[in-house]
């Protein structure tokens, strides 16, 4: 709760700070440069963000370096000077003064960040990863939700000097310090390293760490890229709603709200709809509602701005339920898309540079967020076009990224097929999860239902599983696909194909040698008749050569499903489909004990009379 409370106000407070100058540009008509409102809009983002740039890998060493708890709470004593200096911006009306606090803030939040998300896996245990990751999103759009509102509101009480923004920045920035002083005790990470304090090799260097893993590179290029999608959106609200919609104040807060609820929402419905683990096959399911949506706000907006239109005339107005709708399901997609990638970072990184994995991801993040500031003040002023305009061309942009995303990596795509099986055509009870081994090697051995028995068990699992099956199964179209990019190994009877059954036995004991999970399924077939056949010995020639612990597994109430042998394709009904199915885990068996029968005994005894 200090942790969460902390950085919550963190959020609340720059968003107070950036909102409330936002208001002083957009409704004074202020100028800096010669750039109109819509541009020095896009150029305070920019302002704010670039820290994020220069120094991500300066500090994210620190956070790896030295104990957390004490850096944040000094993070927190310089957000208390940062805001005396914001009160005497705003007491002179000064607008470069005001600048160069978003610029100092924006430093603040590059030293946090790697410690925001560093200390997560360090409290947090790995089934709690997803959830911990989407109340730390949901508490940082609320607050952001919540400094959105206050900001413009508070900019624009009628007194003498901006009292109040100066007063509640402050309050908020103390409040914060205070929480922090109940922040535990975080361990260095890696108190060893030398600080290299020359921020451009450092930051070569930062980036490397990205390239260590494949995954994560491909994690940390997705998360960049909403953070380029979203900043387009989320910094154009405010001119959106009064040079689009005609609108106040209050509407823009009305509008940023929209979207950071949606925001708010998908990340908490991650946990619920992942089961608990990390769920990469979110991740395309994000991606294409932020790109359909995002088509229907461009189509949705007017033509013609509403002069004078208040926050309850936009909502009382039919014809505006689609900008709402989109706004919000913009947030919600964006949540789905963001929260899987992030815990896949922290889960899959190495934990003596996490820190600098994430200060390698917010340089990115900044260069992103950068490039989308600069392709907005471009699109909004010498290509003559409308922020609308600017909506439709991310639109189609992010489903050009997001092809080509889930063409260079299938896995993303692959896992979203199984999401979309596993909870749409069967809804899957698991008991037993705990049995799985957290790490090691270890082979999983289970009943054969279904066609989809792997997918239901892979999608289950929260370690990657390599399944061998029957090579005519691994064949099959569409299905292949998945077993495919899921690195399946495909094995054949000794009198059919012996060098397929040779390399299945090699794939196998390399599966097992980088310490992962292999997936069998020792019946050999798919049962014809709902019972379970007898297991064949090719587990005890695995376990004599390779001498690792079995975990039993039953595959429960699939007989007569949709996928299963049960019925003749052209007899098998639409009622069968989203059928409640279990999958049972058992304790593991230890190497010495494994023998085919044994394992059979085993699973029989899991599965007992639900077929």
């Amino acid at each position: 709760m200090p942790f969460f409370m902390t950085q919550g106000l963190g959020a609340f407070n720059d968003n107070i700070f950036k909102n409330a100058l936002a208001a002083l540009l957009v409704f004074e008509g202020s100028s800096l440069f010669a750039l109109n409102t819509d541009q020095l809009v896009n150029f305070s983002a920019l302002v704010f963000i670039l820290p994020f740039f220069l120094f991500s890998a300066l500090f994210g060493q620190f956070a790896d370096k030295y104990e957390k708890s004490i850096q944040i709470r000094r993070v927190k004593l310089f957000e208390v000077v940062i805001m005396l200096l914001a009160t005497l911006g705003f007491w002179l009306h000064n607008i470069p003064l005001l600048m160069f606090v978003l610029f100092l803030l924006g430093l603040q939040s590059t030293i946090f960040g790697p410690i925001k998300y560093g200390i997560l896996p360090q409290i947090l245990r790995r089934e709690e990863l997803v959830g911990g990751n989407a109340l730390i999103e949901m508490g940082t759009f609320v607050a952001i939700l919540a400094g959105t509102i206050a900001g413009p509101l508070l900019a624009g009480v009628d007194v003498d000097w901006p009292y109040w923004v100066s007063a509640a920045c402050l309050a908020v920035a103390v409040a914060g310090y205070a929480y922090s002083r109940g922040i535990p005790t975080a361990e260095a990470a890696s108190p060893d390293i030398r600080i290299n304090w020359n921020i451009f090799t450092e930051t070569t260097r930062n980036l490397k760490f990205l390239t260590h893993n494949q995954t994560v590179l491909n994690s940390v290029l997705g998360v960049s890229w909403f953070w380029f999608f979203g900043a387009i959106f989320l910094v154009q609200i405010p001119s959106y709603s009064q040079n689009v919609l005609g609108g106040d104040e209050g509407l823009m807060s009305t509008l940023l709200g929209l979207f950071i609820i949606g925001i708010s929402t998908g990340s908490l419905l991650c946990e619920k709809l992942s089961g608990k683990q990390v769920e990469i096959g979110l991740v395309p399911f994000g991606a294409i509602g932020l790109t359909l949506f995002g088509l229907d706000l461009y189509l949705a907006s007017p033509a013609t701005p509403t002069a004078g239109l208040t926050a309850l005339e936009f909502l009382s107005s039919g014809q505006n339920w689609r900008i709402i709708a989109d706004l919000l399901l913009i947030g919600v997609f964006g949540g789905f898309y963001i929260v899987p990638l992030y815990a896949l970072i922290q889960s899959r990184s190495e934990p003596a540079h996490l820190s600098r994995v994430i200060a390698g991801l917010n340089i990115l993040n900044a260069l992103f967020m950068v490039a989308a500031a600069v392709m907005a003040m471009l699109i909004l002023g010498p290509a003559g076009l409308e922020i609308p305009h600017l909506f439709l061309i991310s639109a189609i942009l992010n489903a050009v990224v997001a092809i080509y995303i889930f063409t260079l990596v299938p896995e993303f795509l692959m896992r979203f097929m199984v999401w979309i099986l596993i909870h749409t055509i069967y809804r899957v009870r698991v008991r037993g999860m705990d049995h799985i081994p957290e790490d090691g090697p270890v082979i999983v051995a289970s009943n054969h239902v279904s066609f989809v028995d792997p997918l239901i068990i892979g999608g289950m699992i929260r370690r990657p599983v390599r399944f061998v099956m029957y090579y005519k199964i691994y064949k099959i179209p569409v299905l292949n696909f998945i077993f495919r990019t899921g690195k399946a190994i495909p094995i054949a009877g000794r009198s059919e194909d012996p060098e397929i059954l040779e390399n299945a036995y090699r794939r196998m004991h390399e599966v097992l040698g980088d310490g992962d999970v292999l997936g069998i399924f020792p019946e050999g077939r798919i049962t014809a008749n709902g019972e379970i056949q007898e297991f064949k010995r090719g587990i005890d020639k695995i376990i004599s050569e390779q001498p690792v612990p079995v975990v039993p597994m039953a595959l429960c109430n699939l007989w007569g499903s949709f996928f299963s042998r049960r019925d003749p394709l052209y007899k098998r009904r639409p009622y069968k489909l989203w059928s409640l199915i279990e999958l049972r885990i058992g304790e593991p068996i230890p190497p010495e004990q494994v023998t085919a029968q044994r394992l059979q005994q085993e699973v029989e005894k899991l599965r007992g009379e639900d077929r």
